[in-house]
């Protein structure tokens, strides 16, 4: 095919104007990745750690601060409430404790226990005794109502790879502040999706996300089978315990309910003996049960409630 003359003069002139820099300008472009030693590491070795480490915990005994905030843009507005000390027991398979005192008094704000299938929840002050299944059915207006042990349970503890599932490994990058430049940077890490069977099909089940500095683990997103985010938990502070690496500052946020928790470890045993009378909580003698499986019957427990103590203190005329 023959170009036309008319062409090539205008190619010509085109090349001419470049080489005279009058087409085009040259812009600095900052270095925006971090400058800090990575450390590298292939999926199989990555999936071996995170397995590894999964069986090397047996139970936890920890003190804690524990940091709980309420609300997000749903409710237009975001309650943070005050830091109180609290307790933790964990026993594999799926036995916690979680116990918070109130500051300077140190009286229990809440008692609550969970089986993995089941949990107990007593808060004194209001001289109620909650009950329900690990899984929330019907969402409550009170994000706290429907706080459930195994969410801090999964969140606290990082399930093995099982052979229901298959690992996939993601190169990606997570935005940081550069500890030399004090800049915000792009810093690589790796990712591991974790796609789970549920039936026929498949779905995305966790991502664990390793930093490649000290390559641990500091988030992991659990999601729900319908692909939104469950929970999303990251990891800080990593110290070793009874040669145990884990981390001491664990916030966890639970995006639908609108509520996040921030456990900040003061003190941790690992691997002790727990008995089972350490995760038995009864119902205290004249506190309110309230089933939150059950709302329907609840109501009609009030109203029953409510009539005696009417028939037996009637208004005076």
């Amino acid at each position: 095919m023959k170009r036309s003359p008319l062409f090539l003069a205008v190619s010509l002139a085109v090349l001419l104007l470049g080489e005279t820099g009058c087409l085009f300008r040259t812009r600095v472009v900052e270095m925006r990745t971090s400058t800090a030693k990575l450390q590298t590491a292939t999926k199989q070795e990555l999936i071996e750690r995170i397995n590894a480490e999964a069986t090397q915990i047996k139970s936890l005994n920890a003190t804690v601060e524990i940091a709980t905030s309420v609300g997000g843009e749903k409710k237009g507005k975001v309650t943070d409430y005050q830091e109180i000390t609290g307790f933790i027991l964990v026993r594999k398979p799926d036995m916690l404790r979680m116990i918070g005192l109130y500051p300077v008094v140190r009286n229990r704000a809440f008692d609550m226990v969970s089986d993995g299938d089941h949990f107990k929840l007593y808060i004194p002050a209001k001289n109620k005794f909650y009950v329900g299944s690990a899984q929330v059915n019907k969402p409550s207006p009170n994000p706290l109502e429907n706080l459930r042990p195994q969410v801090i349970y999964n969140a606290l503890l990082l399930p093995e790879i099982d052979k229901n599932e298959v690992a996939v490994l993601e190169n990606d990058t997570e935005t940081i502040v550069d500890q030399k430049t004090r800049k915000v940077v792009e810093q690589p890490d790796y990712v591991i999706n974790i796609i789970r069977r549920s039936g026929d099909s498949w779905y995305l089940a966790r991502k664990i996300i390793f930093e490649r500095v000290k390559l641990v683990p500091h988030r992991q997103i659990i999601f729900d089978e319908d692909g939104n985010v469950a929970t999303e938990a990251t990891y800080q502070v990593y110290k070793e315990y009874n040669g145990v690496s884990f981390p001491n500052v664990i916030e966890i946020n639970r995006p639908k309910e609108e509520y996040s928790i921030r456990l900040t470890v003061t003190k941790m045993a690992v691997n002790e003996s727990l008995r089972d009378d350490q995760f038995a909580l009864q119902q205290p003698p004249g506190s309110q049960l309230v089933n939150l499986d059950q709302p329907n019957e609840n109501a009609a427990a009030n109203g029953a409630a409510g009539s005696a103590q009417f028939a037996k203190n009637p208004p005076k005329k």
